[in-house]
């Protein structure tokens, strides 16, 4: 009896063995535990094909790319004769043909079309004392162009052409950018030919880089080329934030190491306008040389942060010097802005109508002082 139970309790177990082990391998899930509460639930990404497609820019490129023309400028410079022309002896041998002489050179750049009424915005220094000036649109056409006026403290200039049913480029809201905002480079690298690059904007407001008087730089990675300047910075919309200006390369011919440089499209519009209006742009000014506080000057001021712009010089005749204003006073607001820096005084100041009253803040001899200035035109700057 005993044998036979034995027996049977060994098939049982084999049977349930085998069975378990079939289970195990066909089919573990009917194997696994509940959840419990405290059990982390980890999210896996869906399948390939479920994933969204990342979206594509053409539209956006589409948009903007009939509007940005390619510049092309010419420059006759004088060869200066040779000095043996003067002997009378060398000039009867081989008479006047090593007299002076002259030489073309071309430069490229880009443009953006702005109006239907043929205006295009681009660099100053694209078409900086060119005797001769081409625009190529995108759509083949070619037209010669004219200088309406030029800004070199922003290095902005605006040109006009005459051609029927041009397209134009939308503004976008430059104010509103942000770091990491994806942007397109619009332009003619290189004399390549028209060519879109993509990136991200990096950082805003950069300054004191030593390339304009006037500096609110919007920093990208896009790439940025030589035969670029001039060209759109423009939003995934496709409208303008930007004018592509300068780069950052360690190399003479200026290759791109992903730093390029554009003037906001806020900054561009109102140079544009005031251009259009009145072939210049006029700027506040009072006649002072400043500096920026650092960590060391305020604490020979004995102030209790840093803050403002320390003024350096102050020119004789000059609305600063009228108004009292002295050396070693330290200018804190303008018409009640605070002043950061000298960037941010240079800027104020500017924004302001010549010949309006406007109050100046200075902190004088740790006191602040309200100063009462009639707000002079900035001398025009030439390169």
């Amino acid at each position: 009896m005993i044998r036979r139970l034995w027996l049977v309790f060994c098939q049982t177990a084999t049977v349930s063995v085998a069975v378990l082990f079939v289970v195990s391998t066909l089919r573990p899930d009917l194997l696994a535990q509940s959840p419990r509460n405290d059990v982390v639930t980890i999210r896996e990404a869906p399948a390939r094909g479920e994933i969204q497609k990342i979206a594509s820019f053409s539209e956006a490129a589409n948009r903007a790319m009939p509007a940005v023309v390619n510049v092309y400028t010419t420059k006759e410079t004088k060869i200066p004769r040779h000095p043996f022309m003067d002997d009378p002896v060398f000039r009867h041998f081989f008479g006047e043909s090593f007299d002076a002489q002259t030489r073309k050179s071309a430069n490229l750049g880009s443009g953006v079309i702005v109006s239907e009424q043929g205006y295009i915005l681009t660099n100053s220094h694209v078409v900086e004392a060119a005797d001769e000036i081409e625009v190529a649109l995108a759509d083949t056409r070619r037209a010669k162009a004219k200088v309406v006026g030029t800004d070199p403290e922003t290095d902005l200039a605006v040109l006009k052409i005459d051609l029927p049913k041009l397209p134009t480029i939308l503004f976008g809201q430059s104010e509103q950018v942000h770091v990491g905002d994806m942007v397109l480079a619009i332009g003619n690298p290189f004399g390549v030919g028209q060519t879109v690059t993509f990136g991200i904007v990096s950082a805003l407001g950069r300054n004191h880089l030593g390339i304009n008087t006037f500096e609110n730089f919007i920093q990208t990675d896009a790439a940025i080329n030589p035969g670029n300047s001039g060209g759109a910075l423009v939003d995934a919309s496709g409208h303008l934030i930007g004018i592509n200006t300068a780069i950052y390369s360690r190399t003479p011919g200026g290759a791109s190491l992903g730093i390029g440089f554009a003037i906001p499209a806020s900054t561009a519009r109102q140079v544009l306008e005031q251009i259009m209006q009145t072939g210049q742009v006029t700027r506040g000014w009072i006649g002072v040389g400043v500096q920026d506080m650092t960590r060391e000057l305020s604490e020979s001021f004995k102030l209790p942060e840093i803050r403002g712009a320390l003024i350096t010089e102050v020119f004789r005749g000059t609305p600063a010097d009228k108004a009292g204003i002295r050396l070693g006073d330290i200018l804190v607001a303008v018409e009640g802005q605070p002043v950061t820096d000298s960037t941010s005084m240079l800027n104020l100041v500017a924004a302001l109508n010549p010949g309006k009253q406007a109050t100046i803040k200075v902190v004088r001899s740790h006191q602040e002082t309200d100063v009462q200035v009639t707000i002079g035109r900035r001398p025009l700057q030439r390169r």
